[in-house]
């Protein structure tokens, strides 16, 4: 295996530019081999981060050279890899975790979701420089998922288990004009199933906000609580099962919307307009009590974002 050796000498006056490139190395996850000299596995990424670094540091009057080498005798590579072990940094992400994990009660949902986007991007920092990941890596990551699952049960208590079963093809004519109910409170599952009913499905539809599942009328249409008639479905979240059963998965845009309603409620594969989304989401939770005034303040929030992934889609194609 080879390595990529940075030497840097900066003007002890630059003081200024010492810290910013302490920094940058540091966000790269380069080991200190002594002051100067600094050490990372190679590859492509690796080597032009550290070219980029070797010129700022010739602009700000310094010195550099960048080498790749390899340990002398070959044992003394994994003595190079243990340099690189994050054993301590995922314990000290934990030890915080646990720590946070008393108070979290006690938080709004705008301060859960502040919270879980600045814990996201910490453990995701040590993740990105975690080179030789092992056991404390998957230890650290089962407990993220703990972490994340605690505060999603936070944000929408009675969260849907998943069913099997297969999905059936509806007629929306079939479904105008009736009473539709969730849980109160609504969080990112909810309100957007909601939007794409009335929009889409049932335009005259009246909403029930039910205090528990167990509340909901046998004449209404239940969505996103175990027992409902439209829940989560394998990996769908019921956002998209409502998408398969009425016919709108040819839709791109509510099929992108889709994605970042997954990614949102259960995880999954990031999409960039989610944090703004949910930021936006959390934000009118937190002014807002009733979930009618909810629904009508995110309405047009789910109307751009549907017109803005629709755009994206049609660009694509050309």
């Amino acid at each position: 295996m080879s390595w990529l050796l940075l030497v840097v000498s900066l003007p002890t006056s630059s003081s200024t530019a010492r810290m910013r490139m302490w920094r940058a190395l540091k966000s790269l996850g380069c080991m200190a081999l002594r002051d100067g000299a600094y050490l990372l596995p190679a590859g492509a990424e690796h080597e032009q981060a550290l070219r980029r670094l070797g010129d700022e540091c010739g602009r700000e009057g310094g010195v550099s050279w960048l080498m790749t080498v390899q340990p002398v005798p070959a044992g003394d590579e994994q003595a190079c890899r243990q340099l690189f072990d994050r054993a301590e940094d995922y314990a000290e992400l934990r030890r915080g975790w646990k720590e946070l994990n008393r108070g979290l009660s006690g938080l709004s949902a705008g301060e859960l979701t502040r919270l879980l986007r600045r814990l996201q991007r910490e453990f995701e920092a040590v993740r990105s420089i975690d080179f030789f990941p092992g056991d404390a890596s998957a230890e650290a990551l089962a407990a993220w998922t703990d972490l994340e699952r605690r505060i999603a049960q936070l944000l929408s208590p009675d969260e849907p288990h998943e069913i099997t079963a297969g999905i059936t093809r509806l007629d929306p004519r079939e479904y105008r004009g009736r009473t539709w109910a969730t849980r109160r409170r609504m969080w990112v599952d909810r309100v957007a199933s909601a939007w794409l009913i009335r929009r889409f499905i049932d335009p005259d539809a009246r909403f029930k906000w039910l205090e528990r599942p167990a509340d909901c009328p046998t004449s209404a249409l239940g969505f996103d609580f175990d027992g409902a008639t439209f829940t989560h479905v394998g990996e769908r979240v019921t956002f998209e099962t409502l998408l398969a059963s009425f016919g709108l998965d040819k839709d791109a845009g509510l099929l992108r919307l889709g994605a970042l309603v997954h990614h949102l409620d259960v995880g999954g594969e990031p999409v960039p307009e989610a944090a703004g989304f949910e930021a936006v989401m959390a934000g009118a939770r937190e002014r807002l009590d009733d979930d009618d005034a909810l629904l009508a303040e995110m309405t047009p929030v789910l109307d751009s974002l549907h017109a803005h992934f629709l755009r994206a889609a049609a660009r694509s194609r050309t």
